[in-house]
Parts: structure tokens; C-alpha cells; sequence
């Protein structure tokens, strides 16, 4: 809702050319300065009727305190003293932020929230004739749907589901707009504040969350490993040299990763039979050794 001046250029330009072309009559004598201040008044009243609305307005016309309809947009006149403009009222989309400070949840969680109306005037009649200021009353309509709809909603709801609830009182605000002429077009939810040790004790939570979910995969992990070495358990019960190949590729990996010595239990050497297959390998081994020494006696 906007108030223009009494004048406006085009009026401003008239009024300044025919008071200049008055006060050349008068200064040549052939106007009498009776007839000039007459003709001068006449020229007020005159141009302050002429008016202009912008392309995105509509002006709001009243005769002797009565509506008696809309003009513009462009230039139009108006009756001098008997019409007054009421106000020109825009009727491009508006965005009007709102807030709702320390409310409560459903969960009596004390919260602070921010958001943004998009709205936009479909009826002027209404707007002008319905409701005093209609910027005010839509700025706190809204102000008091989002209280409401904060107040029947848990905080993990207004956390996770935004943008439902942003729907949810952009129908109710449209509902109680539209008597006036004014549509809701979007709400949009911008801010969600929340106590600091409530902030801290959630993310406590959805750590913990985090790490029993970690630990469930990895008991999972182990219940399917163990499944497996129960199976191939039974796999080498009833092939025991299968288990000593097993056994020795065993050995023989962790020699080439780690280092050229590795510890194992005597157990392990005679369940695997590696006693006699290292002794073996000794003595050829000396053999050799002897045969290379004879050798180079010779």
C-alpha cells in the first residue's frame, strides 16, 4: 500500500508551463491580475487531477468518502476536490520474512525459528475495503500460524520435515488471506535454532547412533566369518592333508610378508609333519656341503 504526492510530473510539467504562459499575460497587460490569480487557482485544481499508476499498481478511488472504483495503470483524472485516491496498491509478488522467538514445541522444547512469505494481492476491492493495513495483518498472521504450527509438532518433526509443516501453514495462512484478497503463494522455512546443550546432547546422540550401528556391522561381520571357518572346519576334519597344505601355505605367506623367520609351536610342526620334511631338507643339505668341500680337497 503506497501514498503518492499531490503532484506528479506530468501535472508538475502542466502546472509550470500554463502559470508561466499566465504570468507572460500578465506582464504584456493582457490579463488582469484578478483574472490571473482566478485562472492561476483554476490551473491547480486542474493538474492535481491528473494521476499515474505504475504498471503494477491499481489506485483506489473515492468520491466524497465512498468507493467508487479502481484506476490505472497509467494516467487517469479524478473529479478536484470531490475524489481522493486512497492509496495505490501493488499487486507484484511481496516476500515478508517472519519469526517466531523462544516456542514451544510439542516436546516443550523452546526453539527459534525464521521464515519467508511469498504473497501477492489477487483482489485489490478486498485489500483496500476488507482490512485496515493488509502488510501488517498478513506479516502477523503469519507470525501466528508459525507459533501455532510449531506448537503441535515435535522438534525432531520440525527438524526433519520442514518443508511438510512450510506447506502445512502456507494453506493456512492462504485460508485466512483470501477474505481479504491476497493469496499466499510459498512459505519457506530459512532457520531452525535450538537451545546450545540441546545442540550438544543431540549430536552426542547421533554419534553414539553412529558407533552402535558400527558395531552391529561388525558383529555382523564376525557372525558371517565364523559361519565360514565352521565350514571349512568341517572341510578338514575329514581331509587332514588338506590341513597341512593349508597350514604350510599359511607359513609360508607370513615368511615372504613379514620376514625370513617365524615362530611356531612344536605342536603345529608335528600336526603338519614339517619335522621330518625339515630334517630331510637339513641333511640333503649337508650332504651337499660335504660334496662341495670334498671337491675343492681334490
Amino acid at each position: 500500500m503506497e501514498t503518492k504526492n499531490l503532484f506528479n510530473p506530468v501535472s508538475t510539467t502542466v502546472l509550470i508551463i500554463v502559470s508561466g504562459i499566465l504570468t507572460a499575460l500578465v506582464y504584456l497587460n493582457y490579463l488582469d491580475i484578478k483574472f490571473f490569480v482566478g485562472l492561476l487557482i483554476l490551473t491547480i485544481l486542474m493538474t492535481s487531477s491528473i494521476k499515474i499508476a505504475d504498471q503494477w499498481e491499481k489506485a483506489v478511488l473515492l468520491r466524497m468518502g465512498k468507493y467508487v472504483g479502481l484506476k490505472g495503470p497509467g494516467i487517469f483524472f479524478i473529479v478536484p476536490i470531490l475524489d481522493r485516491v486512497m492509496n495505490y496498491i501493488d499487486q507484484r509478488v511481496r516476500v515478508t520474512d517472519f519469526k517466531a522467538d523462544q516456542t514451544l514445541t510439542k516436546d516443550t522444547v523452546p526453539v527459534n525459528v525464521v521464515a519467508t512469505l511469498y504473497w501477492t494481492v489477487w483482489d485489490v476491492e478486498k485489500a483496500a475495503l476488507e482490512v485496515q493495513d493488509y502488510q501488517t495483518a498478513v506479516q502477523y498472521i503469519a507470525q501466528t500460524g508459525l507459533r501455532d504450527a510449531i506448537g503441535k509438532h515435535d522438534l525432531a518433526d520440525l527438524l526433519q520435515d520442514r518443508d511438510k509443516i512450510a506447506e502445512e501453514l502456507q494453506k493456512l495462512l492462504d485460508e485466512n488471506t483470501n477474505p481479504w484478497g491476497i493469496t499466499c503463494l510459498t512459505v519457506g522455512i530459512k532457520d531452525i535454532t535450538i537451545p546450545q546443550g540441546l545442540s550438544d546432547a543431540m549430536s552426542r546422540q547421533a554419534q553414539a547412533e553412529r558407533e552402535r550401528k558400527a558395531r552391529v556391522i561388525l558383529g555382523t561381520a564376525e557372525t558371517e566369518i565364523a559361519d565360514k571357518f565352521a565350514k571349512a572346519s568341517e572341510s578338514y576334519m575329514n581331509n587332514p592333508v588338506a590341513l597341512q597344505l593349508r597350514s604350510m601355505n599359511l607359513i609360508g605367506e607370513g615368511l615372504k610378508e613379514k620376514s625370513s623367520m617365524i615362530i611356531v609351536p612344536s605342536s603345529a610342526l608335528d600336526a603338519m609333519n614339517l619335522g621330518g620334511i625339515s630334517g630331510i631338507t637339513s641333511l640333503s643339505q649337508l650332504n651337499k656341503t660335504e660334496q662341495t668341500v670334498g671337491a675343492s680337497g681334490v
